[in-house]
Formats: structure tokens, C-alpha cells, sequence
């Protein structure tokens, strides 16, 4: 009496074949993720890309100006000053999460009671949605009723507070100071990060060898956690040049464009003012640096990698 054989079924033997074929398996995998960059990146940056390059408004479709949207904005003052206003912006944000972070990630980084429950309160500044850390520090800056000129009135350093967001001397530092304030976390927790995995033997040979903290610090911690604090700087440049919540939150590019930064800039010559083109030739001019960046980036993990 001869066995029956069941037949598999034809779509359940090609699923067993797509599994187990490694480079079919690693297509399927990836496809999701493809999918989602190709609809929230490729095509929105290709949409940007073609209305930059002609005189669209919201009322008109405009038509092909090539590169003459680009051109302009070099003739344009007020482009000139949000360049000048969004280096700043970026370099003194950046450069302050740098010290603050950092130094933080030291602190957090020694023994002391408590320390898990400090590390977890560090990081509220990160966690605190942009628009609701913005409406506190909107009400610190009012000139009217601002904790900060209270303190500065009661402790005799002045006599008269600050009006500190529609000053164009104080504004954009104002601005640059919460930006750092809410990034700071996130470097000081990288940072830390890149600590923890510092070998203790590492500086107890150090010790030994008669190396004081500073040296310590130098010679081993420094060149230890640089590729993290690389990549957590990378980051945070990324970060504050596309910066818009804070900056529009505060103070709208205010006053007489003090404030006013190339995102700021791009939403409000793009859709508050119509103008398409000009607005998605605004926002474009921040690539190349964010693109040169990221090449940079990618190379030292590259390199990193192989070696």
C-alpha cells in the first residue's frame, strides 16, 4: 500500500523560499522603510526642489525662473541678515550645549545618592513638548511680570528689568539660550552614554601612572568618548540650523528681524506671505551645510566601522 504524500501548497512554499533566501529576506525587510522615505522624504524634498525653481505663489502656478529665485536672495537684505542671524544662532547654541553638556555628563557621571533620579529630572528639558517649554519661557521673558527681572530688581543689579524679547540686542541670545536649554540633555545624556563605557582599569592604571583629574581627563576620557560627542554635535547642529518651534514661538523673527532664521524666514515668505517659490528657495539654502554634515558624518562612521 503506497503513503499519500500531501502537496504543499504553492503559496505556502513560496513564502518558505522568500524567508529563507537571505537577499530576497533582507528586500523584504527594507521595503517598509524604503517606502516611507521615498513618501515622507524623496518626494517632499523633489516638490521643494520644483517650486524653487520657478515663481509660484498659493494664487498662481507659476512658471520656470531656474535658478533666478537662488540669486535673488543674495540681493535680498533681509536673506542676508537671517544668514547672519542663523550662524549665530546655530554656533552659540551648539557651543553652549557643548560646555553645559558635557560638564553635566561629568556630574552625572560620579556616585552620589539619588543619582538615577537626578539623571531621569535631567532629561525634562528634552522631554517637555517645544511649544509648552516655549510658553515658560515666554512668560520668564515677559518684561511685565518676569521672574528673571524680579530676581535681578531683588537682588539690586539693576533698577529696571530688561525687556528681553523686543530688544533686537537681547533677543536673539534669548532665543539661542533656550534653544541650548532644551538641547542640552540630549548631549550630557550622550555624552554620559559614551562615559559609561570608559574601562575603570583604564584610569586606575592612569592613577597609577601619577596622572592628576585634568590629565586623566585629557589623555583618557577625552580621546575615549570623542567619536559619541562627535555624532551628538552633528546632531545638534543639524538640529538648531532647521531650528523653528523655539524661534517662532518667542518671538517670530522679531523685532526688526533680529531673530528671524532661514526656517522662520522660508515659512513666512512661503505660506504666510504666499510666495512658494521663494519660500522653498529659502528653505534649500540650508542643504549644502546640513548636506556636508551628514557626508562628513557618514564617512567617520564608515571609517570607524572598517577599522
Amino acid at each position: 500500500m503506497s503513503a499519500t504524500v500531501t502537496p504543499v501548497p504553492t503559496r505556502r512554499r513560496g513564502l518558505v523560499w522568500l524567508i529563507d533566501n537571505e537577499r530576497s529576506l533582507g528586500y523584504l525587510l527594507v521595503a517598509p522603510v524604503v517606502i516611507l522615505m521615498l513618501g515622507l522624504v524623496a518626494y517632499p524634498f523633489c516638490v521643494a526642489v520644483g517650486y524653487a525653481l520657478t515663481d509660484r505663489t498659493l494664487a498662481d502656478p507659476g512658471v520656470f525662473v531656474g535658478l533666478d529665485n537662488f540669486i535673488d536672495l543674495f540681493d535680498n537684505q533681509i536673506y542676508l541678515q537671517t544668514l547672519r542671524n542663523t550662524v549665530i544662532f546655530t554656533a552659540g547654541s551648539v557651543a553652549m550645549r557643548l560646555v553645559f553638556g558635557v560638564g553635566l555628563a561629568l556630574l552625572l557621571n560620579e556616585h552620589f545618592r539619588f543619582r538615577r533620579l537626578i539623571r531621569s529630572a535631567v532629561l525634562l528639558p528634552w522631554i517637555v513638548p517645544t511649544v509648552l517649554g516655549t510658553m515658560a519661557w515666554l512668560w520668564m521673558f515677559n518684561p511685565n511680570f518676569s521672574v528673571l527681572n524680579w530676581m535681578l530688581v531683588h537682588a539690586g543689579l539693576m533698577k529696571d528689568g530688561f525687556n528681553w524679547l523686543t530688544n533686537p540686542d537681547l533677543a536673539l541670545f534669548c532665543v539661542t539660550l533656550v534653544n541650548a536649554w532644551r538641547g542640552t540633555p540630549f548631549m550630557a545624556i550622550t555624552v554620559l552614554a559614551g562615559l559609561q563605557a570608559i574601562p575603570q582599569d583604564l584610569y586606575d592604571a592612569s592613577a597609577i601612572d601619577g596622572a592628576n583629574k585634568l590629565q586623566r581627563f585629557r589623555f583618557v576620557t577625552l580621546p575615549l568618548v570623542m567619536p559619541v560627542l562627535l555624532t551628538a554635535l552633528v546632531l545638534s547642529i543639524i538640529w538648531t540650523f532647521s531650528d523653528f518651534g523655539i524661534v517662532y514661538g518667542l518671538t517670530k523673527g522679531g523685532p526688526m528681524n533680529a531673530t528671524q532664521v532661514l526656517a522662520t524666514l522660508s515659512f513666512q515668505q512661503g505660506l504666510a506671505a504666499g510666495n512658494i517659490g521663494e519660500g522653498a528657495a529659502i528653505s534649500l539654502t540650508m542643504l549644502p551645510v546640513l548636506l556636508i554634515l551628514i557626508i562628513w558624518q557618514l564617512r567617520r562612521i564608515r571609517r570607524s566601522t572598517v577599522a
